[in-house]
Parts: C-alpha cells; structure tokens; sequence
C-alpha cells in the first residue's frame, strides 16, 4: 500500500501539534486510547480507529490514502488544517516540475551511473550587488520552504515525463517516490548580504540537489530584487530624520499576477507601509491602500461631481488625484470645495491629495500653501509617478513637501536584477567529502570552494556591522581577536577586536524536517529594517557606496588557492601532452 500521502499527513498532523494522531505502516491495529486517533496501514485498505473522550470507539476503512487525508481533514475543527490537506490533494501548492529540463536529463545520467545516492553540496550566492549598490537585502526563504514542503512528483507529472518518452521507466519509478530528506542552511528573509558569500547551502542526494536548483535560484533571486529595491526607495523617503511612508503600487507593473503578489510581501518586508495588492493583503495581512484613478474623474460629467460622488461614497478615505486636468487651477480647488461643502459639514476629515504628473516639487509646495490658506493644514499630500530612490532624493534636495509616496515599477518590477547562482562545492564519496572549485578566466567567476559558514562582526560601542567572513564548515571563530584579509589583494587587512560575532547561516531543514520558525511578515520587516540600520551609511548610500568588508578566512583561502593551482598543473599537464603528441 503507498504511503506517501500519509507521510505528508503525518508531518502536517505534527505542524499543528496534534500529538494525539498516531500512524501505524506495518500492517498493525492498534486501538485508540480516549481521544486519540490511529492510523493503520494494512495489507489491502487504510484504517482509521478513532476514540472519543467518552470512550466512543470507530473504525473506518478506505481504500485510497486520498480519502483517508479527506477524513481527517473534517475530523478536525481546524479550517487552515483543512485547507492545507486539500490544498495538497488538489497539488496547489506542487511546483516540482518548476525545474530546467536539463536538471532531469542530468538526473537521469546521475541515477543510470548508480549516483543516485551520491551526497552533494551546493551553494547559493550571487557576484555583485544589484543598483551598483552597496548592499543586498535577502528575500524569498519563505518561498523555498515552501516548495521543498511540497515537493514530490505527483502522478500526473510522471506521466507527463513518460509521454516525452525522454526518460527510463526505472528513474520514473525512482522520482515518483523522491521525497527531501537533506539539510539546508539560509539566512532569514531581511538579512543584508554581499556578493559571493553563501546565502543557502544545500546538502542532500544528487539528483535532489540538481531539481531544487531552478525554483530556488528564481526565489532568492526575485525575493531579493524586491526587498533590496523596496529598502533602497524606502530608507531615500527620509526628511532630516522623519521617515515618508511608502505605498507600494506595483501589482500592474509586476511581471506576472504571481510575481506581483510576491513582489508585495517582498516589499512590505523592505519597508513598504502598505500595498494597493487587495489579494497579498489577504494572504499576508499586508495593509491595503489606494483611493482613486484619473478614470473615475474623466468619467464624470467635470472633476468636482467626481469628487463629490467619492466622497460621499468613501468619506472616511478621502485623497483626492488632484492632477487630471490642472493641479492648481482645477484639482486642488475642487477639492478643497469638496471638502468645504461636504466633508467638513457631515463631520468627515479632508485627508489629503495625490499628485501624479507635473513638477512634483513646485507643485506640492504650491499645494501646501493653498491647503493651509484653506484651513486644511492636516490635509496631507502624496506624490507619484514613477518613483525611485534617486528622484525621491533629488525632490526632498528641492524642498518638496512629501506626506507620503506611491511607488510602483521601482520596486515591483525594477531594471536590474541580482543574478544568484547555484554552484556545487563539494562531494561526498565513500564517507570522504571532496572539495570542488570551478575555474574561470573570469575570477569573479572562480568560485570558494567546500563547505561553508559566513559570520559577521559588529562592533560592540556602535553595533555597526564590521565585516563578513567565510569560513570552512568546521572552523570556529576567535571571541577576541580576529584578523580580516581581503580574499584578493591580501596585503589588505584589519584587525578586529572589540566585536560581537555572529553566524548568518541559520537551520533550516535537517534530514528532511523543517526545523526553522519562519517569522511574521511584520517581524520580517522589523528584522529587515534592524539590519539596515546595522550597516554604515556610506555602505548604504545610494551613490557611490563603500565597500563592505567580505573575506575569507585563512583555510579556506589557502584551499581556494591549493586547488587553482592543482587544476592550472591539470591544464598544463594535458596541454604537454598534447604538444607532445
């Protein structure tokens, strides 16, 4: 009988704490003790024995695992239980086919070479810092827990493979039956991070390994675009210490339904105070926001019917898209009449306008004059139209007035993208783990070989980040003195001694359970925030920035440098060869 089903149904049973479920796979009956509920696997059905707490005793046979999941997802009164039971049989949340064909065909020569139980270890980093920036903040953990929960290869995605007639019946059977059961290392959503140290690191099977590659690849690298351009518009919307709340605005610029959604957790995470993304707020407890479009006011026989009809609709939620047709000779007006004949007698507050085109500096200082001499020195004004981090400090350098910002296709969707790669470091062979380098005349492309961890300093007076280091898996790190070197021009160094050490790398999963408490978005976002105001601002300057310290440590340096030289005699030696031939 299979039991990959109940396998899943055993650990999502685990998730929620109900401890008094028990699973039974070798053909046993076991009776319930009171209130508990048994499990059985037997030789042709599936058994559920249930016992109340009034020693009411049930058995109830199925034929298929899918309705035994059916059962006990009703058995419960747990509606995200329920939901995540029947989300898995409708496989809404199975993406494993989310993979590079040729990860398959490179997993089909693994498991025809006898290599299917070959342990692998892959790192996940990326070369230079997106925006010619300083910094990177990670996103996209969340996603990749997510799908490696969820993966395995459902019936008809085997069949699909069968119909490509690519691939043997004997590897098919195999992936059927694939199941995680590896470990994986990452740092948390939020984290600052800098090129070409290790963000995850996977350790498992080869052919596991190969298949996860794509969908985590488009994770981080999506997750991380996101949050870091989120980050960088939101710490620019800053005048001489007061923070300007930004709105995200991004969902129809974004590259895709699903890629705006997550775009709009992503940049809630780096710092966005709200989204105009109705569905992300439902799926995250995003705060929603948004008022009107031009086309409610083009709409309306003129601009002051349209917004007194949203007024009266939306009292409690009044900003006004002021630039339709004239900021300052019609919108504005109009607005303020609004406010004067309709809000202010029913009671309501004038909330503020939006400006959407024009010179936005000159025209919300003029609106800010007419506001006041109207009496509405509350009213706030918002800006927009296509936003980002430069134009945000070129306005504040002019002196206009910001209550808030709309920013939509520089976070959602910007030009630029963060390029994270997945390179494998190492292989286990009889017990004994190899280290790999791959070589390239590019040394930006030469990768640091082996297991690894990153730890970062802080100093203990500031709390500023000092630096990272890369270290081999095993090394510890010294509490009291420890000395940077550059990993190129290693006559470069700083001693560090007055520091707080700290390991980047956090568990995620560990032989296939997931061990990590994946935290709130809005614990994200203070983490996040946490982790940018750690850096020094001349690393997070916008133009320019310093250069953040990432090293590594003398081992590995010296193993990095012991297997370049090993692989250029390999070269060598082959090329006499052939000379000689």
């Amino acid at each position: 009988m299979n039991t990959k089903k109940l396998k899943f149904l055993e650990r999502i049973l685990n998730k929620y704490n109900y401890n008094g479920v028990y699973f039974c796979y070798n053909n046993e009956k076991v009776e319930p003790e009171n209130n508990e509920v048994v499990i059985s696997v037997l030789d042709d059905h599936y058994s559920v024995y249930t016992n109340s707490l009034d020693n009411k005793f049930n058995a109830y046979d199925f034929k298929k695992e899918e309705m035994v999941l059916c059962y006990v997802a009703c058995l419960f009164d747990n509606e995200d239980l329920y939901n995540e039971i029947m989300s898995f049989l409708n496989d809404k949340e199975n993406q494993t086919l989310m993979t590079d064909f040729y990860e398959l065909t490179m997993a089909q020569t693994y498991f025809n070479e006898g290599k299917k139980d070959e342990k692998v270890f892959f790192d996940i980093f990326f070369r230079k810092n997106p925006f010619e920036g300083g910094y990177a903040m990670s996103g996209g953990l969340d996603e990749t827990i997510k799908y490696i929960e969820n993966l395995r290869f459902s019936d008809s995605d085997i069949n699909y493979l069968r119909k490509l007639g690519k691939f043997n019946d004997e590897f098919l059977n195999y992936l059927a039956d694939l199941e995680f059961s590896g470990d994986v290392y990452g740092v948390p959503d939020g984290t600052a991070i800098f090129p070409n140290e290790p963000v995850l690191t996977v350790e498992t099977d080869i052919i596991t390994a190969q298949l996860l590659e794509t969908t985590l690849l488009a994770n981080f690298n999506h997750g991380s675009l996101v949050t870091t351009a989120a980050k960088r518009v939101t710490s620019e919307a800053n005048n001489n210490g007061k923070q300007i709340p930004v709105m995200e605005f991004g969902a129809r610029r974004a590259r895709g339904v699903n890629s705006a959604i997550e775009a709009s957790k992503n940049a809630f995470i780096g710092g966005c105070c709200g989204t105009s993304n109705t569905k992300a707020g439902k799926l995250y407890g995003i705060p929603v926001l948004g008022t009107m479009a031009h086309s409610l006011v083009t709409e309306s026989e003129n601009e002051y019917e349209a917004f007194l009809g949203y007024a009266k609709s939306n009292p409690d939620n009044c900003i006004f898209l002021v630039d339709t047709y004239d900021t300052l000779k019609s919108g504005i007006p109009n607005a303020i009449r609004v406010a004067n004949e309709y809000l202010k007698p029913n009671g309501f507050s004038f909330k503020g306008i939006r400006i959407d085109s024009g010179d936005l500096a000159y025209l919300s200082k003029e609106a800010r004059k007419m506001l006041d001499e109207a009496g509405y020195p509350d009213a706030t004004i918002c800006l927009s139209n296509g936003l980002n981090e430069y134009s945000i400090s070129d306005l504040l350098k002019q002196g206009a007035v910001i209550d808030s910002i709309g920013a939509g296709d520089n976070i959602a969707a910007p030009n630029e993208r963060v390029g994270g790669v997945y390179k494998l470091v190492a292989v286990e062979k009889d017990g004994v783990i190899e280290d790999r380098i791959k070589v390239s005349e590019d040394s930006i492309k030469t990768i640091n070989p082996a297991r690894k961890r990153v730890y970062r300093f802080y100093d203990k007076d500031t709390g500023y980040a000092l630096g990272d280091v890369i270290t081999l898996a095993e090394e510890k790190i010294a509490d009291n003195q420890y000395t940077l070197v550059h990993p190129v021009e290693t006559w470069k160094k700083t001693t560090l001694k007055n520091y707080n050490v700290r390991p980047l790398l956090e568990p995620i999963f560990k032989d296939g359970k997931l061990v990590y408490k994946d935290p709130s978005i809005k614990e994200k976002q203070t983490y996040c925030h946490q982790e940018y105001e750690s850096l020094y601002p001349e690393v997070t300057r916008i133009s320019k920035p310093s250069e953040y310290y990432v090293d590594l440590s003398n081992k590995l340096r010296e193993l990095k440098n012991e297997l370049i030289k090993l692989h250029q005699e390999e070269v060598e030696e082959k090329s006499y060869q052939k000379i000689k031939k």
